[in-house]
């Protein structure tokens, strides 16, 4: 966003991947049928509203102890997750809420529609909050997610992922994405994921490991850097959106 909060950078929708993919079969019904209208930025997109701050816990960005609020930790893999949000001119955007929410080691989410084999860990809820400091950093301490199936095709399989929920200074800099795990070889056969068909777009959402971050005998590291907008925006799941 600009210093003045003035009309937000349009994006580029030259690199969006066709709404209507024929591999990801829930994009029929959700693919539009009339072409898209592009209509000026206001007031509301551009300033407002904010988040209240003073509700977080100092667990919430700790999804390993959060759930049964430090009394016993969840199962699986310890990895921290961090990186910086930064606008479309590389600059930081501080104060801004990160959430967050994934399946658990095994590859299930604590949903009720959820009826995969795998167990549900009782000390691990999957969701965890945070807010970025003034140089636009967050950091979350949580397990690896297991990858899952999913009902697409005969044999289909999510990658291990993160969803994310980035809500910064404005609507204009509001974004869900997700983030993968480099060299998770279930990227490249993913539906979803290849509905992105430039690789260097995909692997925007792919977080590298950092042993510069990873603690010795405790976690590995994985550095996430978000994107409001821009030409380095960071993607909508499968598209750039909403940031």
């Amino acid at each position: 966003m600009n210093e003045d909060l003035g009309p937000l950078v349009p994006r580029n929708r030259d690199i969006h991947p066709p709404a209507y993919a024929v591999d990801y079969k829930t994009s029929v019904p959700r693919s539009p049928n009339q072409a898209l209208l592009s209509m000026e930025s206001t007031p509301s997109e551009e300033t407002g509203p904010r988040f209240g701050h003073n509700i977080l816990g100092k667990l919430d960005n700790n999804l390993i102890l959060n759930w049964t609020r430090g009394e016993s930790p969840a199962v699986g893999e310890r990895i921290l997750v961090h990186g910086r949000v930064l606008d479309e001119f590389g600059r930081p955007v501080p104060q801004t809420l990160v959430e967050i929410w994934q399946a658990n080691a095994g590859g299930r989410y604590r949903h009720v529609k959820d009826t995969y084999f795998a167990p549900i860990d009782p000390n691990f809820g999957g969701c965890g909050r945070t807010i970025t400091d003034d140089n636009g950093y967050y950091e979350f301490l949580t397990i690896r997610p297991g990858a899952y199936p999913w009902p697409n095709r005969a044999n289909d399989w999510r990658p291990m992922h993160i969803h994310f929920s980035i809500f910064g200074h404005s609507f204009g800099q509001r974004l869900i994405s997700q983030m993968y795990f480099q060299g998770d070889p279930l990227i490249d056969l993913c539906p979803i994921a290849n509905t992105i068909r430039d690789r260097s777009h995909l692997d925007r959402l792919v977080a590298p490991l950092d042993m510069a971050k990873s603690r010795p005998l405790d976690f590995l590291a994985y550095k996430f850097d978000i994107v409001l907008r821009g030409r380095r925006q960071t993607m909508f799941e499968n598209k750039p959106e909403g940031m």
